[in-house]
């Protein structure tokens, strides 16, 4: 009989959780929250900048084809766009050399910079990077390619 009591106030005190055990849970889970958040922002940034260092890659990659199709690169005014859109009078061009103008955008979305370096025999592309602003260090640096 003993053992039938014992049993019914175990099922009678099985209803459910406390408030109290309930916020300890929650407590516990805002912890770790707070810890992994600040490791896995980082993480998120340092993904950005390794993504936004191949697109560079590839663009530039896109600008090399155009030039070796027209034997120019694109003026400053053409810009990038011309690696999605042929110039007009232009025959060479055999492109798109972009899979599409999202491609001229960075991660944080932002367009892409470009100018032409060394009286027009050379270029650059570039991001301002997460700042969205010239200058910055870390994750915050801007990129550049051909480096």
């Amino acid at each position: 009989m003993h053992r039938q009591e014992g049993q019914e106030r175990m099922t009678r005190n099985d209803d459910g959780y406390t408030l109290t055990e309930m916020l300890v849970v929650i407590a516990i889970i805002g912890l770790i929250a707070a810890v992994l958040t600040p490791s896995l922002m980082g993480q998120l940034g340092r993904s950005r900048v390794k993504a936004a260092e191949l697109q560079l890659d590839s663009v530039a990659a896109a600008v090399e084809t155009f030039h070796s199709d027209v034997g120019r690169y694109p003026t400053q005014a053409e810009g990038l766009k011309v690696l999605v859109d042929a110039p007009s009078g232009d025959d060479a061009w055999t492109g798109p050399y972009v899979k599409n103008a999202k491609t001229l955008q960075d991660p944080w979305g932002q367009p892409l910079i470009y100018r032409l370096t060394d009286e027009g025999q050379g270029f650059e592309v570039s991001s301002n990077g997460a700042d969205r602003k010239p200058g910055g260090t870390g994750v915050k640096r801007d990129l550049r390619r051909p480096e």
